[in-house]
């Protein structure tokens, strides 16, 4: 049964494959497993909603990641949200480029009468990227000392935007940024 949409921005090869290892050493540790589990792809939520029509979204998030192009990241510290999913995340430096794509790409989806939830307006969105959930709150401590190990900043580009159906993650289709034919 799926419990909602995303529309997900995804790294370069490098970059994701840095957060890769921070979930690989933490199931080693057997600290968490879930984002294996499932089946999740390293990624920032630009957008959420428990009701989406994919086919409605296709053409927008084509069109609208012809016009971006390749985005600089730089996870540069460790957090956590104050709530009972125990996620642990890198967040990156919320750089003018990575706010405006967010609230450019939820305007246009504003514009398809799509109603956007209070975290992903523009002053409310907190940019991140999992590394762990369903943490045992007991093994939180451990788990942002294994983190820690991971010598931040870590950096590359955003490469793609696409849409998917969780839990389990399902990708519907991923839009390259900057795909428009150059002349």
């Amino acid at each position: 049964m799926s419990q909602g949409f995303s529309i997900e921005l995804y790294f370069d090869p490098a970059l994701e494959n840095q957060v890769l290892k921070a979930w690989n050493v933490l199931a080693r540790r057997q600290i968490t497993t879930q984002l294996i589990e499932i089946v999740s792809r390293p990624h920032i939520t630009l957008f959420s909603s428990p009701f989406l029509d994919p086919p409605k979204l296709e053409s927008i998030l084509k069109s609208f990641a012809s016009k971006q192009g390749p985005l600089p990241l730089s996870f540069s510290s460790i957090g956590t949200f104050p709530n009972d999913k125990n996620v642990i995340f890198l967040a990156p430096v919320p750089t003018m480029a990575l706010l405006q794509l967010q609230a450019q790409l939820c305007e246009a989806i504003k514009k398809e009468g799509i109603e956007i939830g209070e975290e992903f307006k523009a002053d409310s969105w907190i940019p991140y990227c999992a590394v762990a959930q369903e943490v045992p709150k007991t093994r939180i401590a451990e788990a942002f000392c294994v983190l820690r190990e991971l010598k931040l900043p870590v950096s590359g580009y955003a490469m793609d935007i696409g849409l998917v159906e969780f839990s389990p993650v399902r990708e519907y289709f991923s839009f390259e940024l900057g795909n428009a034919v150059e002349p």
